[in-house]
């Protein structure tokens, strides 16, 4: 094998290790920068209001995340949100999903609950 290929599987071994064969190829890859994280504060950056429509076969739905809350309270407050607005949503992954256009009425109503947000996106 010539110096400038490395061994990844053989048949009989399996799997290869690449750091058992050295390569003056690979060497400065291997000194990989750690990365930083693109949000430098996360506990600043507070609750976002967004209206998403891909995926959704067109139609949009109004997403709060940002929200710093468990899961019982999450699922309470998104109850709440649905029941005044007299709309349908979900809860996923930490958001809550209202559908249809509500950015403007979600601001109102989380700023009566106590909770400060931001519209996001256009």
């Amino acid at each position: 094998m010539s110096s400038d290929r490395v061994l990844v599987y053989s048949s009989e071994d399996g799997m290869v290790n690449k750091s058992s064969q050295p390569s003056s190829k690979n060497k400065r890859r291997n000194k990989s920068k750690p990365t930083a994280s693109p949000i430098k504060n996360p506990n600043k950056q507070g609750v976002r209001i967004q209206r998403e429509s891909k995926g959704r076969g067109g139609k949009s739905v109004s997403v709060i995340t940002g929200l710093n809350l468990k899961a019982d309270e999450l699922k309470k407050l998104g109850k709440t949100l649905k029941a005044q607005l007299g709309t349908g949503g979900a809860i996923k992954n930490g958001n809550i999903e209202i559908q249809g256009d509500h950015r403007e009425k979600l601001l109102e109503l989380l700023a009566k609950q106590g909770i400060q947000a931001k519209v996001a996106g256009g």
